[in-house]
């Protein structure tokens, strides 16, 4: 059994999809960010960066495993199964550079994007334009991608995606793709994206993965103790709230 600490978010979704495509048992344990259950004792022992997802694996001789970071669980629950990455050197850096970039560009930007659209206090332009314009050009990256892919027309469909094979890299990217609409990103001018986005989302396990808690809070909303706990951590406020969620627990 898996135990999945999970809130609904891109990041989230990424792991509970691949969870469903797998087939694993896996027991969901909300983590609700906007109330700060990331700061518990219990959650910074499996997840020191107070982010989820978190996954705890007890079907692991010599004891449970845990670990942190979406892009690290899909790369470890697709060791365990074997499943949705490459096992040839060349398909697997294809596979995992993708995720890569995912983890390391497409997410951030789209967060950072999302954050100075919709949850900023003050607009500030230079900052909406700026990741704005940096979320269109990876879409670019993308769509470029995917037209190679979509190049070779003795492929079959299901040799169409971000790595060939429908793999991890297009798990970690679909939440952030699909949230388009909520950062005024048209994909009008990404035809090979939208096939995509299309073709990902309707495979069941997706649909599953994506409904887990879908309705556990109201996005675009956030009170002031939500706000709290998302925005504007440093070091020490970190260690107040985690003080004060372990007090809590007393």
């Amino acid at each position: 059994m898996i135990d999945l600490h999970y809130w609904p978010t891109p990041n989230g979704w990424k792991v509970s999809i691949m969870l469903e495509e797998c087939g694993l048992d896996y027991e969901v344990r909300p983590v609700n960010i906007g109330r700060g259950d990331q700061f518990a004792p219990e959650f910074l022992a499996i997840s020191p960066n107070n982010r989820m997802p978190a996954i705890v694996d007890h079907d692991v001789p010599g004891g449970p495993v845990s670990v942190f970071e979406s892009g690290a669980i899909l790369i470890y629950l697709a060791e365990k199964t074997g499943q949705f990455m490459p096992a040839d050197v060349r398909g697997r850096f294809d596979c995992l550079q993708w995720l890569f970039w995912q983890v390391a560009g497409l997410g951030p930007m789209a967060g950072q994007l999302g954050h100075f659209k919709n949850y900023a206090e003050e607009r500030i332009d230079y900052a909406v334009d700026r990741y704005a314009s940096e979320y269109n050009r990876l879409l670019g990256v993308l769509d470029r991608c995917l037209a190679d892919r979509a190049l070779d027309k003795h492929a079959p469909d299901s040799h169409k995606f971000m790595a060939g094979d429908y793999s991890i890299a297009d798990m970690a990217t679909w939440p952030w793709v699909r949230a388009h609409d909520g950062y005024d990103q048209s994909l009008d001018e990404f035809p090979h994206v939208a096939r995509w986005l299309d073709a990902v989302g309707t495979r069941p396990a997706v649909a599953r993965g994506f409904a887990i808690g879908a309705d556990w809070w109201t996005r675009g909303s956030l009170d002031e103790e939500a706000r709290r706990n998302l925005f504007g951590q440093t070091s020490g406020r970190v260690d107040e709230l985690a003080s004060q969620a372990a007090d809590g627990d007393d």
